[in-house]
């Protein structure tokens, strides 16, 4: 069984390729990124999964998952997220993958779904999927990626650039990014009248 781990963060990937390759009879490949995820596919021999990282680089969301599906005539993709909505994985189910997976998953659960998907099932854990919703339901809220509304978040909370990154173990620049995107979305032309914005429409 061949199977590629893409994530960014490189502890949990190393230890998902230990968990893996302890099994025996499991070759796996790794990649930190959507680019060298879709690199190895297109040279290495066929992998009977791959498992991407949601918010690893290049992946903007579940546009990334449909593009590697759609690689060398199709390919058997699931999703792995340490903080996707249910939401995000129904869409991502409905598109034709073949599964998700919640990095809170204990180790011999996540082999076991990866050896599920490898011979060809859907794999969605059930205690995830019927988990009541604890997102905020807010129209503001609505515009906003589960990403973007952590670092909406830190942002009322007085946080600096370089702890809402360590808070959500993500780079600065993709903070920036991501403070880019949700100032457009609701409205602010700085992180002040951001934080101003969410405070007033008691979105934290």
């Amino acid at each position: 069984m061949r199977v590629l781990i893409a994530d960014d963060h490189d502890l949990l990937r190393d230890t998902l390729v230990l968990f893996l390759q302890a099994q025996g009879g499991i070759d796996t490949s790794t990649a930190a990124d959507l680019p060298g995820a879709h690199r190895l596919i297109e040279t290495e021999d066929p992998f009977d999964l791959i498992l991407l990282d949601l918010n690893m680089p290049g992946m903007n969301g579940l546009e990334g998952l449909k593009q590697t599906m759609a690689l060398k005539d199709g390919q058997r993709v699931a999703l792995l997220s340490g903080e996707a909505t249910r939401d995000i994985a129904e869409k991502a189910l409905e598109a034709g993958a073949a599964g998700f997976v919640p990095k809170t998953l204990p180790a011999k659960s996540m082999i076991n779904a990866v050896k599920f998907m490898a011979m060809g099932e859907q794999y969605a854990p059930i205690d995830f999927m019927t988990a009541v919703d604890d997102t905020p339901s807010h129209p503001l809220a609505d515009k906003l990626t589960q990403r973007e509304l952590q670092v909406l978040k830190g942002l009322t909370e007085g946080k600096s650039n370089k702890e809402i990154a360590r808070d959500l173990d993500i780079t600065e620049p993709t903070v920036k990014l991501h403070m880019k995107t949700l100032y457009r979305k609701v409205g602010a032309s700085n992180r002040t009248q951001a934080a101003l914005i969410a405070r007033e429409a008691a979105l934290f």
